[in-house]
């Protein structure tokens, strides 16, 4: 049974969010601010969390930076915040989706579904591949990506993003086939969703995220994994 981390200061909210989470057969944990929600992550076995952005002691973006740093635990960000801009900046801090409130409740429990979905069984046809003699070493067994044997910290849809490259090499994709393989059909937002966790993925991956070497753009098309292996 999966463990669902609610972290909001509004206690109906929370309490009807956490109703119908169990009705589909999850266990809640609540916290009502960050500093609370960061103990139970390091107390919990919590499969996703279900932040909002607006709490008493620290603002989600915050706690969502500071879960990064030690976690790879999925985070829906919750926000009454309904400027693009403001979602893409949630992403960029490491949310792997998002819900502007008001929201269904229906909707917040299949979106949870989802991402859950899309974040669990992403393997590799090998247990671990390196590339360019073990500059990157991706170890699909554990999870984990490497960068000169040092442990880099992915959320969930940046692994994904990375092992649908690594899976095709030299292929060129259009940022609507990842969207689709990345975050799945159903997805609504802007593809500009993907261009963010490509960014992302350069900045903890490649020398130069100017000029990757793993990870280019395909103009006109998407973007492409360059990358020689070595397994």
């Amino acid at each position: 049974m999966k463990t669902i981390l609610i972290v909001d200061d509004e206690p109906k909210l929370t309490e009807v969010i956490s109703s119908y989470l169990k009705k589909e057969g999850f266990q809640t944990a609540e916290a009502e601010n960050g500093k609370r929600a960061l103990e139970l992550i390091n107390s919990l076995s919590v499969d996703l969390v279900v932040l909002d952005l607006m709490l008493p002691d620290m603002n989600g973006e915050e706690v969502c930076k500071i879960i990064r740093q030690e976690s790879d635990v999925p985070v829906l960000m919750l926000t009454a915040k309904v400027k693009e801009e403001d979602r893409i900046n949630g992403l960029y801090v490491g949310a792997d989706d998002y819900m502007v409130k008001p929201f269904s409740p229906r909707e917040l429990v299949m979106r949870i579904k989802t991402v859950l979905r899309r974040t669990e069984g992403s393997q590799l046809l090998a247990e671990k591949i390196s590339y360019n003699n073990g500059q990157l070493v991706i170890d699909a067994g554990e999870q984990e990506v490497f960068v000169h044997d040092k442990k880099v910290s992915l959320t969930p849809n940046e692994y994904k993003t990375l092992l649908v490259f690594a899976r095709h090499p030299k292929r060129p994709f259009s940022r609507e086939e990842l969207v689709e393989k990345v975050l799945g059909y159903d997805f609504e937002g802007s593809t500009r969703t993907i261009d963010q966790h490509v960014k992302n993925l350069r900045q903890k991956i490649e020398k130069d995220p100017k000029a990757p070497q793993y990870i280019q753009t395909v103009f006109g098309v998407g973007y492409k994994f360059a990358g020689g292996s070595n397994v």
